[in-house]
């Protein structure tokens, strides 16, 4: 920190300097009744022996080949630099708690909705389509009836549904009345719907058509 602060040459460290800054930081410490680590008193001890080292006059019995007495300082702030740059890679990663939020949903107990398919004008058409070519087998053989008006039908198919959740539109339908009474039959269960009295509803795409009362569920449309 201190190299650092004073751009100084890691490799060319002002050895007197920068020991007696570090022990003014050192008695800093102490004042505020800060707890010394032992790196830091190993650091003052190795700090003043390089000194020392610097000061003493070098015998003659010494190899001028030997190593400086700094260069070991000079490791040691070197590998911390690489530990610290380490340090602050890791720290620039995405950390749980900090950067991120771990969500837990327990689901166990959710039912999710099946949405039922919404039946269509032209699929109405096409299953009163078949009802009505069934009636026209019975056009020849017709039994004459009294004249259905459309709300005595309207009764009629709100009789037939009673207690039943679901009826198939097509068991709405007496073929055996012919064109005339399905036609009647049909125009009962569109006005039905258009108040609201009825609804139809499909449990699968282009699957049969069921009509019931509204507020009834159908146990297959929810898992």
């Amino acid at each position: 920190y201190l190299i650092k602060r004073q751009n100084l040459d890691i490799l060319n460290i002002p050895v007197a300097e920068i020991t007696r800054q570090y022990m003014v930081y050192v008695e800093l410490m102490k004042a505020v009744q800060l707890e010394l680590a032992a790196e830091y008193l190993v650091m003052a001890a190795m700090l003043a022996e390089i000194k020392s080292r610097l000061l003493l006059p070098r015998s003659p019995d010494v190899d001028a080949g030997d190593e400086d007495p700094r260069a070991e300082l000079v490791r040691r702030l070197q590998e911390y630099e690489r530990f610290k740059q380490a340090a602050e890679s890791i720290d620039q990663l995405p950390r749980e708690g900090r950067d991120t939020v771990t969500v837990s949903i327990d689901a166990s107990a959710c039912q999710a909705e099946k949405l039922k398919p919404v039946v269509t004008l032209r699929e109405v058409m096409l299953a009163f389509k078949d009802v009505l070519k069934r009636a026209e087998m019975f056009s020849h053989h017709q039994i004459k009836m009294e004249p259905l008006s459309v709300r005595e039908r309207m009764s009629h198919i709100l009789g037939c549904l009673g207690d039943e959740s679901f009826v198939e539109f097509t068991q709405l339908f007496s073929v055996e009345e012919g064109r005339g009474g399905v036609v009647v039959s049909l125009l009962a269960i569109l006005e039905l719907i258009k108040g609201s009295v009825i609804e139809m509803i499909q449990s699968e795409p282009f699957g049969p058509i069921y009509v019931k009362k509204p507020g009834l569920e159908d146990e297959s449309t929810t898992t």
